[in-house]
């Protein structure tokens, strides 16, 4: 049997957040260790004005987000990207007041419907700060183009669910950075619960498709291409045990509790592999991707997968 652990203590200080200038002009913003709630941010310097990429989830931690854009770029004009709705993306938009905030028309429906969460008792407590909602305010469906000065970045949402049922990349052809989103973590276990399983492994072959020699991922430190066909392994991983799992009459959770993680236990947030299996099977039902299902219940179970404890988040 396998279940998630506190696999680092609470008092133990995780490291700073860092920039990382990834090409000239795009900076990364990593904030480790990546894990619930503790997202990368981004950013493109112009002469112009600044393209931010995604807020944090607290105020404190997008205020230090902001100053580290303000050291590298100084003040001026800002324009906001969000890549999907979940609020250690979007919660700290607001501190961007004057800012155009650009997200797919879900995220923004999705960002308005959800509001700023305070989910303790599920997580770990946080001081999450004063936070209100700002959705975006320019919407897409499918592709819009952004100029930082004369450099192109451009938007894409590829008309599926994956992570969720909005994720937008941001993609930089004549720098070859690909911001990705949640539709790749590096070092922390995939998460589909509001997409899809099948959607995310057509997408991924969508990211493919692109030139990119960076990625900068949702969660976890700057990588190359390659680390999407490990993410893609993880979700076949995922059919094949809620496949299993249903011919042999098993919940989610059992099956969980029955699968070896093996090459991908070493993850952070194993518990997620639940979450998954809720989202897998009801794709085993005939569910479309981000058909919607009983995410209450889902995050019930992957609490019971980690022994009863709020999901460990040091956010």
């Amino acid at each position: 049997m396998t279940s998630a652990i506190h696999d680092e203590p609470h008092d133990h200080p995780l490291p700073p957040p860092r920039t990382e200038e990834v090409a000239e002009g795009v900076y990364a913003y990593v904030q480790p260790d990546g894990s619930w709630w503790i997202n990368n941010t981004g950013f493109v310097v112009g002469a112009s004005g600044v393209l931010c990429i995604d807020t944090c989830a607290t105020e404190a931690r997008t205020r230090a987000f902001l100053a580290a854009v303000d050291a590298v770029a100084g003040p001026g004009r800002r324009t906001l990207v969000n890549t999907h709705h979940h609020g250690d993306h979007t919660n700290g938009n607001s501190l961007l007041p004057y800012a155009t905030v650009i997200g797919h028309e879900r995220c923004r429906q999705a960002v308005i419907e959800t509001g700023i969460l305070r989910p303790d008792g599920v997580f770990d407590p946080v001081d999450w700060g004063a936070l209100v909602v700002a959705a975006p305010f320019v919407t897409f469906d499918h592709r819009l183009n952004v100029y930082v000065d004369d450099l192109l970045v451009e938007l894409h949402h590829f008309g599926t669910s994956a992570h969720t049922t909005n994720d937008v990349v941001a993609w930089i052809p004549e720098r070859k950075v690909l911001f990705t989103g949640d539709l790749v973590f590096n070092g922390g276990t995939p998460f589909v619960l509001m997409g899809s399983v099948a959607g995310a492994l057509i997408v991924l072959d969508r990211l493919m498709e692109y030139d990119a020699e960076v990625l900068v991922p949702g969660h976890g430190p700057p990588c190359r291409p390659d680390l999407i066909d490990t993410v893609g392994e993880y979700l076949r991983f995922v059919q094949d045990i809620a496949e299993k799992g249903t011919a042999a009459g098993l919940t989610p959770l059992d099956a969980a509790r029955q699968a070896d993680l093996g090459p991908y236990r070493s993850l952070t947030d194993s518990e997620r592999i639940v979450g998954n299996l809720h989202r897998a099977y009801a794709e085993c039902a005939g569910a479309r991707p981000g058909d919607p299902i009983d995410i209450t219940a889902a995050f019930v179970d992957m609490i019971a997968y980690n022994g009863g404890r709020p999901l460990r988040c040091r956010a």
